[in-house]
């Protein structure tokens, strides 16, 4: 069953956020994953969530997603994003 990660991103330094984004997709194919959306327009239909910019993963299962999130590859980009951005994250099991 598939999973997903899904972040919400608010980029505080977009210039030096290319790094990030330049090198954070080799480690995502590296662990069978692939990305559903990548910002692009959103609305909020209902509640006050207002997320900045959505990035929602396919990965191919639970484990891999915790597998790339946890790995060491990751890591480093991890923190650089930390720095670069504020952010919420979640793993969801799909259907």
């Amino acid at each position: 069953m598939a999973a997903y990660v899904i972040v919400d991103l608010d980029v505080q330094d977009a210039r030096a956020f290319e790094e990030y984004r330049k090198q954070v997709g080799a480690v995502i194919e590296r662990f069978g994953g692939r990305p559903i959306v990548r910002g692009g327009r959103s609305e909020t239909l209902e509640g006050d969530w207002q997320p900045k910019r959505l990035v929602v993963l396919e990965f191919p299962s639970w484990d891999t997603a915790m597998a790339f999130y946890s790995s060491p590859e990751y890591q480093p980009l991890r923190e650089l994003r930390f720095r670069l951005a504020r952010s919420k994250l979640v793993v969801v099991e799909g259907a």
